[in-house]
């Protein structure tokens, strides 16, 4: 897929790893919309910074994914502003630290809060925009996992099955959306400097890290570079690539 001037839409775009994806896909020439739920001066910043320094057009948008109207008129704004709408990524995401054993600390409400914005919003985004992409003649949807979604692991049970689901999502609409659209997903290890970290315990941080072969973090723009190899691709669809510094095997 030629990326120079493409639209994505970036959900999370003003977070730690969205600004990220959001640079990375502007320096191939990619417009950007930068979704954000709360901090719209940061996300306008976002927006201005790409703008300046590659460019491109940008622009922020709010919504609350967990809402099927907002997502629906979110799209409808993007498309409405720049013309089309080539690519999604589904950055946007929700954790809280609850042990696995504390099944107690893992109420109803937390369950329902992180799968609604872990999973069903991807989902509401994807069907979204599926409709777009097709009467364009394609598109690129992106999804962000985890690890904790390949296995037991992560900062609650609540947040490894909504990872799980959204890897599993990814294959699913790869066979719905084909040939037009292509589906892929990036599965990061731990990552520093982003709000999902913020979440987690200190004693998880470490044990993450020195589990990894590499002793390390994963790499924000190691995970950024990725999605945008995920766009261009015209021959990969429906997988799950995990960048987290050789923790996990699969």
């Amino acid at each position: 897929m030629e990326l120079r001037g493409a639209v994505a839409l970036v959900t999370g775009g003003n977070g730690g790893l969205g600004q990220r994806i959001c640079h990375a896909l502007a320096a191939e020439g990619v417009n950007i919309a930068v979704m954000y739920a709360r901090s719209r001066e940061q996300a306008e910043g976002v927006a201005a910074e790409l703008a300046g320094r590659h460019q491109v057009q940008a622009r922020a948008f709010a919504c609350d994914i967990t809402d099927r109207a907002q997502v629906e008129r979110l799209v409808a704004d993007v498309t409405g502003q720049f013309g089309r709408l080539d690519i999604l990524v589904n950055d946007a995401a929700y954790n809280k630290a609850i042990p696995f054993q504390d099944l107690d600390g893992l109420t109803e409400e937390e369950w329902d809060r992180i799968l609604a914005v872990n999973l069903t919003g991807p989902m509401r985004l994807i069907k979204a925009v599926a409709p777009v992409m097709k009467a364009q003649g394609g598109g690129r949807i992106v999804n962000i996992a985890s690890v904790a979604g390949l296995g037991p692991s992560g900062s609650s049970i609540a947040y490894a099955v909504s990872k799980a689901g959204l890897i599993h999502l990814t294959k699913c609409m790869a066979v719905a959306l084909a040939p037009e659209t292509l589906v892929n997903c990036v599965a990061p290890g731990m990552l520093e400097g982003t709000r999902a970290t913020a979440n987690l315990r200190q004693e998880q941080i470490e044990r993450a890290n020195s589990g990894a072969l590499l002793k390390k973090a994963a790499d924000k723009d190691d995970c950024a570079d990725m999605v945008v190899t995920m766009c261009r691709t015209d021959t990969m669809t429906g997988q799950t690539t995990v960048i987290d510094a050789g923790r996990l095997f699969h």
